[in-house]
């Protein structure tokens, strides 16, 4: 198995990352040329949604040294925000050198809520629920056949009270092993299929049937040891720690702390053809489960004084149907993860989620994250005004040691460079 750490590799041209990366997972020519042109035909974009004039596309970029569970990764991250990629590859370096990230993940549960109401008798509907729940799992599962034959289907189902302002309402959840699917259509049909036989047995109405995206049963976690020696020694372990207990405790500081967890989620479900929408939902409502928003992550630091991490959240990921299907480029970035199952997935997910929150906190603990942002934004300014490769690093360079970035003074140098001057 080829190793993920690959030392220099964001000094290489385009080029020479792309045929690392076809050696590493074994792409065919084709599947090479797909990656690098970003290919998305447009007939295979005008099926996937409505009214398409056009592609938008995003760089994807590789984020190296990923041991999880004992595996190399070379992660795909689709994102246009500068030093994320950067970031990851740099934390699983460090974690690298304690034996990498151990991740797990639970059956691919998810929810589907079927909500009734004007129930008369809501203690005698939940018994009467609860009385045909063989009935009802029944029915749900010959909705999927297919599903059933390859090990899945509905497991259980709940029913809860939820009080509003117009009186109680009942919500049955349905729970479904979706196994390698993101599962939202399966459960969404299931809950269509039962809606009548509930009114049936409640003498109720039944309104929406829905999955839920807090897919509090669809778990994904991720832990690992960053040794004080590998990130910079005592003093950055402590103010790691205090940036920590800032995001734990302060709703303000979690929201920002969190949003740089999805940094690296949303990238590499975007890459590889996920709903991101529902798993920033998921994520977002899971961490304020207890009432509170608060930290995705904990850190902790052992005797020794070494700094452990670790992640938790739902993560609803599918390597089958939906875009995975049909997008060419979420079928190669599965192809150079070595991926084939959603809970894999999930963990890898989970882990990139925990690298980018210590490269984060470690940032902010120590140099400030600004330093990293700014170099990134001035290369983005520099390439803006129409410079070259060549021209693009002295002129960030410049700007920098100013601290002047910005469009007219990268303008000012460019002609200066062009002019000999």
């Amino acid at each position: 198995m080829p190793s993920s750490r690959i030392p220099g590799f964001y000094k290489l041209s385009v080029d020479e990352r792309v045929k690392i990366v076809k050696e590493f997972a074994g792409l065919t020519n084709e599947e090479a040329e797909t990656l690098k042109k970003g290919l998305l035909p447009v007939e295979v974009a005008d099926h996937m949604i409505e009214n398409v004039v056009g592609l938008w596309p995003l760089p994807l970029g590789i984020a190296t040294n990923f041991l999880i569970n004992g595996k190399d990764y070379l992660v795909p991250m689709a994102i246009e925000e500068p030093s994320v990629v950067a970031a990851a590859s740099n934390a699983a370096k460090m974690a690298r050198a304690s034996g990498g990230f151990q991740a797990e993940a639970t059956d691919s549960i998810m929810i589907s809520q079927i909500q009734i109401v004007g129930v008369k008798d809501l203690e005698e509907a939940r018994r009467s629920i609860l009385g045909e729940k063989d009935k009802l799992l029944e029915a749900a599962n010959e909705m999927d056949p297919l599903l059933i034959k390859l090990g899945g289907g509905a497991r259980d189902l709940e029913v809860r009270i939820v009080e509003t302002d117009a009186g109680p309402m009942m919500v049955v959840h349905l729970y479904v092993d979706t196994l390698d699917a993101m599962g939202a259509n399966t459960v969404n049909t299931m809950a269509e299929g039962l809606a009548p036989m509930l009114e049936r047995i409640t003498g109720g109405k039944v309104y929406l049937r829905i999955l839920s995206n807090l897919a509090d049963r669809r778990l994904a976690r991720a832990k690992a040891k960053f040794a004080k020696s590998a990130i910079g020694g005592e003093e950055v372990v402590e103010g790691i720690m205090w940036a920590y207990r800032f995001a734990k405790y302060d709703p303000y500081r979690a929201a920002t702390h969190n949003k740089g967890i999805m940094n690296g989620v949303i990238a590499v479900a975007r890459a590889t053809g996920q709903d991101t929408r529902a798993l920033e939902a998921g994520a977002h409502s899971y961490a304020a489960r207890n009432g509170k928003y608060t930290s995705l992550t904990e850190y902790w630091v052992d005797e020794n004084g070494d700094l452990w991490g670790s992640i938790e959240l739902p993560v609803a990921v599918g390597t089958v149907g939906g875009v995975v299907r049909v997008h060419p480029i979420a079928k190669i970035a599965l192809k150079i993860l070595g991926v084939t199952k959603a809970k894999e997935l999930a963990q890898v997910i989970a882990a990139v989620g925990l690298a980018q929150n210590f490269a984060a906190l470690r940032a902010l603990a120590t140099e400030g994250i600004q330093a990293g942002h700014m170099k990134l934004h001035a290369r983005n300014i520099a390439m803006a005004v129409g410079a070259t490769p060549e021209e693009v690093d002295k002129i960030v360079e410049k700007m920098l040691r100013e601290k002047r970035i910005n469009l007219d003074r990268a303008r000012e140098i460019l002609e200066e460079i062009r002019s000999g001057s």
